[in-house]
């Protein structure tokens, strides 16, 4: 460098000693060299690498690294191979000369960025933190590798994000001493796992929309009509709250029953018992309150059956899925029936309404013709369970073997990805089955069948590829968005919702037609009675004979 400034130093002297300076000339000279840039640059063009290096005056880069070239396909020319590769091949393969203090660690940004270190010794730094140097230097882009890196020094790379009780917890643990209530109620509702709860919720009140209630979408509503109505918004209300009740009393006795197991996983060890933040006691009291109140609410708002069905989920979620998970791969299987009873609460506490004095047992609501809309629905979530939380286990699979809990996607990853792509396609016979018992119209099979597409697409890649490059994140994101498209598309193509909006505008324009035949005919009469008028008065001999 120093070379450098000399020579245009020289240059510029000798200009201004011989007085031919011209602007032009002395911003040529002034420009930075190809050297002096491949000092300020760390990315550059084979063109460039070609024009300014030769193999006797060669300037490594900061952070120039062999195999991001060889990424590329233009890299088989002979000319990159046998010259500037091997130039810099036989560099990276001398012994660097920085020195680093033996009190400070090497950081992964300062191997990537910090300038003139090798490939050799990049890799020295990555065996110091256990990460393979292939991983750390050699994959990717410069700023792929550099965020990759970054994650890996701090052991975040397949981190997923905590729960909603975990962060729920933090929340609370952050918030001052002032807010007490604040703290209060965000602990207990960390308790009820509340993005779980809300999830049971949004199922069976999608399933208690699209119960099929005609009266109410009648253009002929009489004052029953109404009353129908009136009832059908506070058995929602009763249906939404006991449900929310129930499932944070079965979700505060899971946590109740495996503090410690919780303890050994990054994504639940925040969660408020392992963080001792409630006593198991206060967890206790909450639990039973909770559930008694859920239940209450369900039987006196809804019917029994609905609140039959909700104390059964509780028992089996708490009772057998949770102690389950520690013996056999087969609560993946009881974890989804517990997924799938509550749209069959939504559809019988709708069909609950419209049932008679005679017709209202449990038999009647579930086990009749009219009910089979609600097992397809029931269906659709256990089916659509599977390829959700294969691909999330996945992620933390040896979280989970940690923790001893069995799961598919440690105790058998084959196995698990044929059971996400085997229910994934039994997800377009339910949606056809729906079709066919006229609880959607023809619209939501064209729409579903998109949905279960990208789903059956993403979870074939998933079992292809074992769940390696991204194809369990794809699969994951593509079960998370697929579920709320196919329940609103259902709503929106609810059978008999768009019939009704036609016939009352049919309807509206043939009561507008008759009137208006109505005041045509009305017209022609008093004509004919004007006309009959004028010609006895004009014609009254006329009028006499045609009157014989």
């Amino acid at each position: 460098m120093v070379m450098i400034i000399q020579t245009k130093a020289a240059r510029l002297g000798a200009a201004f000693g011989s007085k031919r300076l011209c602007p032009r000339h002395l911003l040529r000279m002034l420009r930075p060299s190809s050297v002096h840039f491949l000092h300020r640059s760390s990315i550059h063009t084979k063109r460039k690498l070609h024009g300014a290096i030769t193999p006797e005056k060669l300037v490594v880069p900061q952070t120039f690294i062999h195999d991001y070239f060889s990424a590329n396909t233009s890299i088989d020319r002979g000319w990159v191979k046998n010259g500037v590769m091997a130039a810099l091949s036989s560099i990276a393969e001398q012994p660097s000369t920085r020195s680093h203090s033996v009190h400070k660690p090497i950081l992964v940004e300062d191997r990537v960025t910090e300038g003139n270190s090798s490939l050799s010794e990049q890799q020295a730094g990555a065996e110091v933190l256990d990460i393979p140097a292939t991983l750390s230097t050699t994959e990717g882009l410069p700023h792929h590798r550099r965020k990759r890196l970054k994650a890996i020094s701090t052991g975040s790379e397949h981190a997923i994000p905590l729960d909603a009780s975990s962060q729920l917890a933090t929340a609370a643990t952050n918030l001052p001493s002032s807010a007490s209530i604040r703290r209060i109620v965000a602990t207990y509702l960390s308790l009820s796992k509340p993005r779980l709860s809300f999830l049971i919720v949004l199922t069976s009140t999608a399933a208690y929309s699209l119960y099929p209630i005609p009266d109410i979408l009648t253009t002929t509503a009489s004052l029953a009509s109404a009353t129908t109505l009136s009832a059908s918004t506070l058995t929602l209300a009763y249906l939404t709250t006991g449900t929310f009740l129930s499932s944070a009393s079965a979700n505060t006795l899971n946590m109740l029953f495996e503090p410690k197991y919780d303890a050994l996983m990054t994504r639940t060890r925040n969660r408020p018992l392992v963080r001792k933040l409630v006593t198991p006691t206060a967890a206790s009291l909450f639990a039973f309150t909770t559930g008694t109140a859920g239940l209450s609410l369900l039987y006196l708002g809804t019917n029994a059956t609905v609140a039959a069905l909700s104390a059964f989920n509780i028992f089996l979620y708490a009772g057998i899925y949770t102690p389950l998970k520690r013996a056999s791969v087969l609560n993946t299987w009881v974890g989804a029936i517990v997924g799938a009873i509550p749209p069959l609460m939504g559809w019988a506490a709708a069909a609950g309404q419209s049932a008679t004095a005679e017709h209202h047992s449990w038999q009647d609501l579930l086990f009749t013709e009219e009910a089979l809309g609600g097992w397809l629905l029931a269906g659709l979530l256990f089916a659509w369970q599977f390829p959700h939380f294969n691909a999330l286990s996945h992620s933390i699979k040896d979280e989970y073997r940690n923790a001893g809990y069995r799961m598919l996607a440690w105790t058998n990853p084959a196995m698990n990805g044929r059971v996400a792509l085997r229910y994934s396609l039994l997800l377009y016979p339910i949606c056809a089955g729906l079709c066919w018992a006229g609880v959607v119209n023809n619209g939501f099979l064209a729409l579903s069948t998109v949905c279960n597409i990208w789903i059956s697409r993403e979870a074939y890649r998933f079992w292809a590829k074992g769940g390696a490059g991204g194809s369990a994140r794809g699969l994951f994101w593509a079960s998370i968005w697929s579920l709320p498209l196919l329940m609103v598309g259902g709503l929106i193509c609810k059978k008999g919702v768009w019939d009704g909006v036609f016939d009352r505008s049919i309807s509206h324009d043939e009561e507008e037609y008759e009137e208006e035949q109505r005041r045509d005919r009305s017209a022609d009469v008093g004509m004919s009675n004007f006309s009959d008028d004028a010609i006895t008065v004009a014609f009254p001999s006329q009028a006499v004979s045609r009157a014989s």
